[in-house]
């Protein structure tokens, strides 16, 4: 059986407080979008009952392979479950420390993808449950809709945005930014921002105004080839544009299909009509 891990992208993101735990308490939308990981796992007889193989392509992941979220959301299930032998691959297209959230969805669609093919019949609750432990944006993936996430990014309701028609461009610039680096970094604003009503309640021309995503002064300041992508975003015509998460992405989106991008080396880009 094989599932696609998709990328998500922030709408806006806030950082409103730092909690007694060690975590920011955020506000943000987050969007699946269609640039996908791909994730297979098949029951092998030949492997012994309880243990997996596990094997990556594509795009190198840092660290062991047996401490990345996959083989994680594996340990869980085999905690719960007499699990036979499996083998199971991940083909990585999405960039890690990217914004992106590809490593969250590939843990989020390991526990899926195992709980379908082995029928072991978790509920919606129980995976997201899962799913929290094994990262705050990982219980997002488990459903393809724009979210409102809070709390720690585990707190979550659909929010009805539709872009349908519209372009998106996504361009990484193959730096990464440490996620703990810029909460660390980025200044709390003290205050929800409603950004769900902010998306909603308002056309896309105005979100440039309304709608900011508050780690974009630190990682622009530290790292200024990401503010350079997104200022290229907007002189191209994009409506509206921001880095993702805590970055290194930038996107774009436009109401006509954007002209073709030439960047340096090192630079990915991917445009897609939703």
């Amino acid at each position: 059986m094989i599932v696609f891990p998709p990328a998500k992208i922030n709408l806006g993101l806030n950082v409103v407080c730092r909690r007694t735990d060690g975590y920011h308490e955020i506000e943000s939308v987050m969007l699946p979008i269609p640039l996908q990981d791909a994730l297979e796992a098949v029951v092998d007889p030949s492997v012994p009952e309880g243990e997996v193989v596990y094997t990556r392509s594509g795009l190198p992941v840092p660290g062991d392979a047996s401490g990345d979220l996959c083989m994680k959301a594996w340990g869980l299930l085999k905690e719960r479950h007499r699990l036979p032998g499996l083998r199971m691959h991940l083909h990585k297209v999405i960039p890690m420390g990217a914004g992106l959230g590809g490593g969250s969805s590939d843990g989020a669609h390991t526990l899926l993808l195992l709980d379908g093919l082995l029928k072991l019949g978790h509920s919606q609750e129980e995976l997201a449950t899962m799913a929290a432990s094994l990262g705050s944006d990982c219980p997002f993936f488990l459903d393809r809709t724009p979210q409102l996430a809070q709390g720690r990014g585990e707190l979550l309701r659909p929010v009805a945005i539709d872009l349908s028609g519209w372009w998106l461009t996504v361009v990484n610039p193959g730096i990464h930014v440490p996620t703990p680096e810029v909460y660390r970094n980025t200044v709390p604003t003290g205050e929800l921002l409603d950004l769900a009503q902010r998306l909603t309640a308002h056309p896309v021309e105005k979100w440039r105004e309304l709608v900011p995503n508050v780690m974009e002064s630190y990682v622009f300041q530290a790292y200024p080839a990401v503010g350079e992508l997104k200022a290229r975003l907007l002189s191209m015509g994009a409506v509206y544009a921001a880095m993702s998460g805590s970055g290194s992405t930038v996107y774009g989106l436009f109401r006509e299909e954007p002209q073709q991008m030439t960047m340096p080396p090192g630079h990915v880009i991917w445009s897609f009509k939703l």
